[in-house]
């Protein structure tokens, strides 16, 4: 027999509202102890300098993971420029200067080329892995590496504020994968004075909002209390952006056993992916096909 899970079987997201100077993982440790949780995980790393949302996924939760990763998140963020430093961020050593400032025009002139489908180069100081190594492990010991291109969409980007000539508070909404960082370096690039981000903070991310989020203090005030299991949101909101289809009785039954079961479909088409619900709770995710949900994650919710 395998060894069983230590903690409490519960499902669910938290969302907190992560604080300055500390790793998302280590959020993730604090909730999971606090909730005594068999399982949690988190849906899209925060570098440690950044504040804002991080949803904690619990329990059968966890399976949802994916689908908050893919949504559109929001940022807000300060780029210093004239400063261009190791990690592209204010946590880093400066490594080159510029006088040159550009203006308000400049500047939105130069953000159009980062709208819409874009290429970036991940920072040094990030997780990407290299050859099997992680990049911020490389770069940690002086040593520089080539970083491929990656894909983002970039729904909007704008200026938020201009409170002087060294700084541009700016917002973005973006798909998965986008660095922050990098959109700083390369936007101080191509105005010809550097920059990096001085702050950052995600204020959304999919249906999670970070006004909604608990404080750190406020999860280790309720640690071990059923006062912070009420702040436990439905499963079910890890699927906001894929439609929902309810099962039959029959088909519910066929769908918690891994087999396609029958759903009622008057909105989706043959070969989208959609979740099942039986009496308003998530029984599984798949592609629906004539009739039928044909499972790749099913949920033990009790």
């Amino acid at each position: 027999m395998g060894r069983k899970r230590k903690g409490r079987a519960i499902s669910g997201w938290l969302v907190v509202d992560k604080p300055a100077g500390i790793t998302s993982t280590s959020v993730v440790n604090k909730v999971r102890w606090a909730l005594q949780a068999q399982k949690a995980g988190h849906a899209g790393t925060l570098d440690p300098a950044a504040t804002g949302v991080l949803a904690i996924a619990l329990g059968e939760a966890t399976k949802t993971v994916p689908y908050i990763t893919d949504a559109l998140k929001c940022y807000r963020f300060m780029v210093r420029l004239g400063q261009a430093t190791t990690t592209d961020d204010a946590e880093g050593a400066i490594i080159n200067t510029n006088d040159q400032r550009p203006d308000d025009a400049a500047i939105e002139a130069a953000l159009d080329a980062f709208r819409g489908e874009i290429e970036q180069v991940p920072p040094q100081f990030s997780a990407v892995k290299v050859d099997g190594e992680r990049a911020y492990d490389i770069a940690r010991a002086g040593d520089e590496m080539e970083l491929a291109a990656r894909p983002l969409w970039v729904e909007r980007l704008d200026i938020v504020a201009r409170p002087d000539a060294d700084h541009v508070e700016l917002e973005m909404v973006c798909g998965k994968g986008g660095y922050v960082r990098s959109i700083a370096r390369d936007l101080g690039a191509a105005l010809g004075c550097l920059g990096h981000v001085a702050w950052l903070r995600r204020t959304w991310s999919g249906p999670f909002d970070a006004k909604d989020g608990l404080t750190m203090d406020q999860i280790e005030a309720m640690a071990h209390t059923p006062d912070l299991g009420t702040y436990l949101r439905p499963l079910e909101e890890g699927l906001a952006d894929l439609p929902e289809l309810p099962a039959t009785p029959e088909g519910a039954a066929r769908l918690r056993n891994g087999n396609p079961g029958m759903v009622l479909s008057a909105s989706v088409e043959y070969g989208d992916e959609a979740w099942a619900s039986y009496q308003g709770r998530a029984v599984a995710v798949g592609v629906y096909k004539a009739g039928e949900l044909h499972p790749s994650r099913v949920f033990n919710q009790e």
